[in-house]
């Protein structure tokens, strides 16, 4: 058995960001063009790490980069350790001062733009300030750049615990938790069923059935998740199904007729006032999504920054989380 100091040696981040690659693309080539090197360098690092580590990795008598038992708790156990250390380099580099260098927030993609972007102004309000009404004692604005991101199911809590962002706005709630994550109620959000007018299915008897529903294609968004496993909602066996990367996507495809799904009412809501988009009843019944915010609780002297704080205080009022929800086009009634 080889020394323990030998198998700590070999267990390097870019080892696992390696066995990460492989298991995503599917095969050694794909994974060496992802990681800019040739794929004679990239099986000469997994035999070097299979070596030092004293078990076999990938199943030799397989075409494709198939995956021993071994392998596969390594790939599991390294995916968790690149998201820890992830999160700590991003911890480290907040605690300098009280007021974050820059400021990351996932926002999930049913969240109202609108909303978003008036707290960004207010933000932005906020650190242009030249007297003490930022912070008790401080002289000017916190500086802080924002960095906004768009993120769709599972990827909008995976931002979060590998420490990509500071702060995820629409997640759901069934995630298992790494701890040390902070998780409030946003809101619920109804889903309708929609086609367009001229969709086969707006002629059919209420409510459809899943028999009906399964010989036309489904219109999903893509889940931006890349290391935890994607989820996939309100789609059938067998059905066919067209991908787009947004839900302002999703919902051009259903105005035009390519397809059906489900969307958030309040997106939908003009459409189906107007008469572009027909509400249909389904036999699974009315879809209601539990929503969040939720950031990371930091420890420590300083403890969370004060950019967060101040989005944390914005999102205790109830009327800010339900225009969140709520207000994708005018003013809130």
């Amino acid at each position: 058995m080889k020394p323990m100091s030998d198998r700590r040696q070999a267990l390097t981040p870019d080892a696992l960001a390696m066995m990460d690659a492989i298991a995503r693309t599917g095969s050694f080539a794909a994974a060496a063009r992802e990681l800019g090197k040739v794929p004679s360098a990239l099986t000469y690092s997994v035999r070097q790490l299979e070596d030092a580590l004293d078990v076999l990795l990938f199943d030799r008598s397989s075409r494709q980069a198939q995956l021993t038992a071994a392998g596969t708790e390594l790939l599991h156990e390294g995916r968790r350790l690149l998201h820890e250390m992830d999160a700590v380099a991003n911890r480290v580099r907040r605690v300098a001062n009280g007021w974050e260098a820059t400021l990351s927030i996932s926002v999930e993609d049913l969240i109202s733009q609108p909303t978003i972007f008036e707290l960004v102004e207010a933000f932005c309000g906020l650190c242009e300030t030249k007297d003490d009404r930022v912070a008790p004692g401080s002289q000017g604005g916190p500086g802080t750049r924002l960095r906004l991101r768009s993120d769709v199911l599972a990827g909008t809590w995976e931002a979060l615990v590998s420490g990509q962002v500071d702060l995820a706005i629409g997640v759901a709630g069934e995630h298992a938790n790494p701890g040390g994550i902070e998780l409030r109620p946003l809101g619920a959000l109804r889903f309708v069923f929609c086609v367009a007018p001229h969709h086969p299915l707006a002629a059919l008897d209420e409510p459809l059935v899943d028999a009906q529903l399964v010989h036309h294609r489904a219109i999903a968004v893509a889940d931006t998740a890349q290391r935890m496993a994607p989820l996939t909602v309100n789609l059938l066996p067998g059905q066919d199904v067209l991908t787009v990367p947004s839900m302002r996507s999703k919902l051009e495809a259903l105005l035009r007729g390519l397809g059906c799904g489900f969307v958030p009412e309040p997106l939908a809501r003009v459409h189906l006032e107007a008469g572009h988009l027909v509400r249909k009843e389904t036999a699974r019944g009315a879809r209601v999504g539990q929503l969040h915010y939720a950031w990371r609780a930091e420890r420590g002297p300083l403890g969370v920054g004060r950019a967060l704080q101040w989005w944390l205080a914005q999102l205790e009022s109830p009327t800010t989380r339900r225009a969140l929800l709520e207000r994708h086009a005018g003013p809130l009634a």
